[in-house]
């Protein structure tokens, strides 16, 4: 496999060479350089080449082309900017098209860490996509160590701050689900190769792709459960307060409702109203017996 980055060379090869060798080559460029790039690979693109109006992972087949476009978050920044290439496949080339160098750090990367780098085209993409998934599960990981522990605190009774640490992730997630979901279409539709453009033999490489990404996708929907259940359990919690705090509130209303009642009665101070004026002792004596029989009635149901 021979890889050309035209801009800033990785490999110094002349331009015939890559196109008279015979052996599949992978072009990077970036967007100013790519209308050169598709020229040198014999490549024919019926749309603008705009890497701005990259938002999902999604393949399209056409009569000279597959044309496809990703948009990979950022492990750091989920919900933040994201990485966005295009990438176009004939039958005997690769064009990327990159404007952040990332593409130029994967291969990198698989140069540092893969034995068989990627002979043949089918190879090199199952390379190539793995290598930005490479590192999803770690990330779910941290997650799921995240929700566990926002679990053991809301057990605890500690939720102070819960919701606003707990919403982001929801968030971060559902993107997750989403991105992984479009991965897993994309691995599909390579692995149908309606244009020819693969070899059969080769095509399970495609298939793994679309494997990796569903279980990626699986994971992720269950830390999404997760995550309602621990929602659920803090709602549970917030609930029983507010119905303590609610069953106080009525015990203390149930107890002083007798004694405005007795306040107000012996308070309109009617002219032949019995104990006028010597009943300030019976009324406190009789609303301190209406206090212990209500705390008395309280006690036995358990409200108190």
């Amino acid at each position: 496999m021979i890889i050309l980055a035209l801009g800033e060379i990785l490999e110094k090869i002349e331009e015939e060479q890559v196109m008279s060798d015979g052996r599949p080559s992978v072009l990077i460029t970036d967007s100013r350089h790519a209308p050169r790039a598709m020229e040198m690979a014999g490549m024919v693109y019926d749309g603008e080449i705009s890497l701005a109006e990259v938002g999902f992972c999604k393949l399209e087949t056409q009569q000279e082309c597959l044309a496809g476009s990703l948009c990979i978050p950022k492990l750091l920044d989920v919900l933040g900017s994201r990485y966005r290439m295009l990438f176009f496949i004939n039958q005997h080339h690769i064009v990327i098209v990159d404007d952040d160098d990332f593409a130029k750090r994967l291969i990198i990367r698989i140069r540092r860490s893969k034995t068989n780098q990627g002979d043949t085209r089918e190879r090199f993409l199952y390379n190539f996509i793995g290598q930005f998934m490479s590192r999803d599960l770690e990330l779910l990981g941290r997650y799921e160590r995240l929700i566990m522990g926002m679990e053991e605190r809301v057990a605890d009774g500690k939720t102070e701050g819960f919701q606003s640490k707990i919403s982001p992730i929801r968030r971060e997630l559902l993107t997750l689900r989403g991105y992984y979901d479009e991965l897993m279409d994309m691995g599909k539709e390579l692995e149908e190769n309606e244009n020819g453009f693969f070899a059969r033999k080769q095509l399970k490489y495609f298939g793994t792709i679309a494997d990796r990404a569903d279980r990626l996708m699986g994971r992720t929907g269950y830390l999404l459960e997760y995550a309602q259940q621990v929602r659920d359990t803090y709602q549970a919690q917030v609930d029983a307060v507010q119905n303590k705090n609610m069953q106080f509130l009525t015990v203390v209303s149930t107890i002083f409702f007798p004694l405005t009642l007795i306040t107000g009665w012996y308070g309109m101070n009617f002219q032949n109203m019995p104990e006028l004026k010597h009943g300030y002792p019976g009324v406190i004596l009789l609303s301190l017996i209406v206090v212990a029989v209500c705390i008395i009635f309280f006690k036995k149901k358990k409200i108190l």
